[in-house]
């Protein structure tokens, strides 16, 4: 029982902070759930973030069903999908009565033009640190480099870019077994 609570709680903390949506997650992520609980390495952090972009719903919630079902079983995925949720359910109930009173005034707009920009700094650097553990071989490379020009220049579905990336790395490791 004590493992299902820290479960709940520490997907809670999760939620309590993070701003700007799943993407701004990933940093506390890492942090929470690698680094400190070591309920997952940083390579299934990546696939369960990868799989949670792709399949229906917010990336938050299925990461963290993820996460939760891996530590816990389906108990787990329900506590770990509930502490992730709760804190911004709270924190809208009460923003919401709040922002629509205070949000001509010039200082909540600059404020939130802060926020906006602190959240991609929190996004870029744990893209640099997802980067430095994925991206370790010229297979890995290749792929990284093709996702990129894709997303830059293509307007397709992320689900592709998964289902096509998982299709190189098998053809790429496939290939280099075979020279």
């Amino acid at each position: 029982m004590k493992e299902m609570l820290d479960l709940f709680l520490t997907f809670a903390k999760v939620g309590v902070m993070t701003f700007g949506g799943g993407m701004a997650m990933l940093p506390i992520l890492q942090r929470e759930v690698v680094e400190a609980k070591h309920w997952a390495t940083e390579e299934e952090l990546v696939d369960y973030y990868a799989i949670g972009q792709c399949t229906p719903g917010i990336i938050a919630v299925n990461t963290a069903t993820f996460i939760g079902q891996k530590k816990g079983g389906v108990l787990g995925g329900i506590l770990a999908t509930l502490g992730v949720v709760f804190p911004s359910l709270v924190i809208i109930s009460v923003l919401a009565g709040l922002i629509t009173n205070f949000s001509h005034l010039t200082w909540v707009q600059d404020a939130f033009a802060g926020i906006q920009v602190c959240v991609c700094v929190l996004i870029f650097n744990a893209v640099i640190k997802l980067l430095k553990k994925s991206v370790v071989d010229k297979r890995t490379a290749c792929i990284f480099l093709l996702v990129l020009a894709g997303g830059v220049f293509l307007n397709v579905s992320p689900v592709w870019f998964v289902v096509l990336a998982a299709a190189a790395g098998i053809v790429l490791k496939n290939l280099e077994v075979k020279a």
